[in-house]
């Protein structure tokens, strides 16, 4: 089964997802957990990495979006 998505729901899914992180990194029993000296990932990614990332899909469906319009 097939989910489909317009660009705008796609856009305002990631930016939901975005604010959900921000709230969870602005916790203070997050930022506890991630300054622990065992709190580790395989990448040394922490959670502004995936809010960064997001911004970026959510800017780039803006570039698409804007040079479709033109």
């Amino acid at each position: 089964m097939e989910i489909k998505l317009t660009r705008s729901e796609i856009r305002t899914i990631l930016q939901g997802c975005q604010y959900t992180l921000r709230l969870v990194g602005s916790s203070q029993d997050y930022r506890k957990i991630q300054s622990s000296q065992y709190f580790s990932t395989t990448n040394d990614v922490v959670l502004n990495d995936a809010v960064n990332v997001l911004f970026e899909l959510v800017e780039a469906i803006d570039g698409v979006e804007q040079m479709s319009h033109k």
